[in-house]
C-alpha cells in the first residue's frame, strides 16, 4: 500500500488498511460486474452469477480479484463444454474483454 506500518500508530495502520480493503473491495465487486456483462448471451451463467465468498484469495487488502467458476467435471455437461476448444477460447475472449473495459476507466483516470 506505500505505507511503512512500523512508522505509523497501529490505530493509523489500522483504520488506512481498512479503508484500503473497503475500496478494493469496491473495485473487485466493479470487475466481477464488468466480467458478468461480457459473459451476457455469449457464455452461459447461472441465475445469480455474481455471488461473494471470503475465500483468502479473494481477500488481499489492495488487489481486486475475482473468482471465475466456469463448470464442474463431474457435471457431463459442463465438463463437455470444457473440453471444447472453441468454448474455452470464447471464454477467454470474453474475459480478456472484460478486464480491459474494467482497466480503461482506471488507466484515463475515472476509477
Amino acid at each position: 500500500m506505500g505505507l511503512n506500518a512500523a512508522d505509523e500508530p497501529e490505530e493509523v495502520t489500522d483504520i488506512l488498511l481498512d479503508l484500503t480493503r473497503r475500496e478494493t473491495q469496491s473495485f473487485s465487486v466493479s470487475l466481477a460486474d464488468t466480467v458478468v456483462a461480457s459473459f451476457e448471451g455469449q457464455i452461459g451463467l447461472i441465475n445469480n452469477p455474481h455471488r461473494f465468498a471470503g475465500f483468502m484469495v479473494l481477500r488481499a487488502p489492495d488487489i481486486p480479484s475475482v473468482l471465475l467458476e466456469i463448470g464442474f467435471l463431474s457435471n457431463p455437461e459442463d465438463e463437455k463444454r470444457m473440453l471444447d476448444p472453441d468454448w474455452r477460447d470464447r471464454l477467454v475472449e470474453r474475459l480478456v474483454d472484460a478486464v480491459r473495459r474494467y482497466r480503461t476507466p482506471l488507466v484515463s483516470g475515472g476509477g
